[in-house]
């Protein structure tokens, strides 16, 4: 009997479709490039537009609604918006159940209470943090950092959550790796969600770097992308610039953007690093060969206003900053539109898998489509055991999500017929070449309250219909020509919606009397 795998799953909080250099990017990632070159890359990957309900998807191979993440982790009292993953749902770890040694470290964001953290979700031991983000070198509060199933303090100096990360990832697999029994590690990195901050010399590497500016950026990245085959120029144009990023030969503090991104890429390439120390350590142990691996990020790329008008320099353990809309605009090169919105540029992601015994065609690029529900079924698969029906005396939902393990033996496989988003009352579906969105008009005003402007609006809410093998930038609307489609995939859409527990936007925002339309500000570049 063949030995089942060890399995890794990488996750990354707030990066673009492009920010890796096996996607395009300039950011120095020869570890991640490496899995790649030894492994498959997936051109049309799809998450979700937020980070908790992504984290539920995964973890449950169920629609974020399903899972009880309809939003963010406020409970309103409703099935689909408990604010944590519910128990007629099982995580991966509780699948995989005493076959498996099930670890976790790194960012949880579904719930911080007892009954609701990874120990108690099928996880036999979990370090990290339960909240959403932190301070990188100084992480607050420190009630929500856990260091194997316990409080954790951490030093005052020399302290990096992203190295405590990988390391504490490293420990795990030269523990338990070992073992005959084998592991699913989950490592779900902060980074580089913001603050921006990043050790000293790896900031030093890219200083300067972003002087040229976005839109040349942009063009840099667009090439490479098409040179390596990840997209078609034909399908794939690069999209004109954000109307809400300025010509980069007009902007005056230049070398104030440039350190943005500097530190930006700065993290990504301590996360780099550190994914290098676990595959060193899979190498060191004689077990990669063995061992699935798999790399995505949680959405988008975040084009947040936060600290547009901070002072503090940013990478420092005392500054709160995000890179912004312009610098947003180069990581979802070439498409449109970030993190919240169901635009490509929102739910696009780089997926990398690598398990040499199976994956024999290395540095294969695959545009067969796949979303991040499918990483259950894949787990599962791998390790030949069945999703449960139910669990602890409670009926389990039917997987949604349906194994990769065909596309990485270099098969076709049945794909999903229909897949649906919903977030913050934007919409989507897509079926084979087409792809219906609509974006919610409250939405504007939503996404304004956190710093955003440019390609949203305002507008009239209504349904856009693309063809995505043909259109995959989402610029030639279609809908008035195929108004036939449209009422199919609408009416799909809502079929969805009402089995999985959406309620409109609206409704949410009454029940929780929520403040973000309240931070509504007038924002400028200069």
């Amino acid at each position: 009997m063949t030995k089942q795998p060890n399995i890794i799953l990488i996750l990354v909080d707030d990066m673009g479709f492009s920010d890796i250099g096996c996607y395009g990017s300039e950011i120095h990632t020869p570890n991640l490039d490496r899995l790649a070159g030894e492994g498959v890359r997936f051109s049309q990957f799809y998450n979700t537009p937020r980070c908790c309900p992504t984290r539920a998807s995964i973890m449950t191979g169920l629609f974020p609604h399903q899972a009880g993440l309809g939003f963010m982790e406020e409970d309103i009292g409703n099935p689909a918006y408990t604010g944590t993953i519910h128990r007629q749902c099982v995580t991966i770890a509780e699948a995989l159940g005493d076959q498996y040694n099930s670890l976790m470290v790194g960012k949880w964001h579904l719930g911080k209470q007892e009954q609701q953290r990874p120990y108690n979700r099928g996880f036999d031991s979990y370090t990290g943090l339960l909240d959403g983000a932190s301070n990188y070198f100084k992480p607050e509060p420190i009630k929500t950092l856990i260091k194997r199933n316990l409080p954790f303090q951490p030093p005052d100096d020399d302290f990096y959550t992203t190295d405590w990360f990988s390391d504490s990832a490293v420990d795990y697999i030269d523990e338990y790796g070992q073992q005959e029994k084998p592991f699913f590690l989950y490592l779900a990195y902060t980074a580089p969600h913001w603050p921006l901050q990043a050790p000293e010399e790896d900031i030093a590497k890219y200083k300067g770097a972003y002087m040229k500016g976005w839109d040349q950026l942009r063009k840099e990245r667009y090439e490479r992308l098409t040179d390596m085959g990840m997209l078609d120029e034909k399908s794939s144009p690069l999209t004109e610039r954000d109307s809400g990023a300025p010509a980069w030969d007009t902007v005056e503090n230049k070398e104030a953007w440039d350190l943005k991104m500097a530190v930006y890429a700065a993290m990504i390439d301590r996360m780099d690093q550190g994914v290098g120390k676990v595959l060193e350590k899979l190498k060191e142990l004689h077990i990669e060969d063995n061992t699935l691996v798999m790399f995505l990020s949680d959405n988008g790329a975040c084009a947040e206003g936060i600290g547009l008008r901070s002072d503090k320099t940013p990478g420092t353990a005392d500054s709160f900053i995000a890179y912004h809309l312009p610098w947003a605009n180069v990581s979802t090169t070439p498409f449109r539109l970030y993190k919240h919105m169901v635009n490509e540029g929102g739910i696009s992601t780089p997926f990398i898998a690598r398990w040499p015994e199976k994956i024999k065609q290395q540095g294969a690029i695959t545009h067969q489509f796949g979303h991040l529900m499918d990483i259950m079924a894949t787990c599962l698969d791998a390790a030949g055991i069945s999703y449960p029906e139910t669990y602890n005396g409670n009926e389990i939902i039917p997987l949604e999500g349906k194994s990769l393990l065909p596309i990485f033996e270099g098969n076709e496989r049945e794909g999903h017929e229909y897949m649906f988003w919903e977030h913050e009352g934007n919409r989507a579906v897509r079926q084979g070449k087409w792809k219906l969105l609509s974006r919610c008009k409250m939405d504007w005003q939503f996404t304004a309250a956190w710093g955003f402007r440019g390609d949203r609006g305002p507008h009239e809410e209504k349904w856009e219909l693309y063809n995505i093998e043909e259109d995959r930038i989402e610029l030639n609307d279609l809908s008035d020509q195929y108004p036939e489609k449209v009422r199919e995939l609408a009416d799909r859409h809502e079929q969805w919606a009402r089995r999985t527990g959406v309620i409109p936007w609206t409704e949410y925002m009454e029940v929780t009397k929520t403040e973000y339309l309240l931070r509504t500000q007038e924002i400028t570049w200069d």
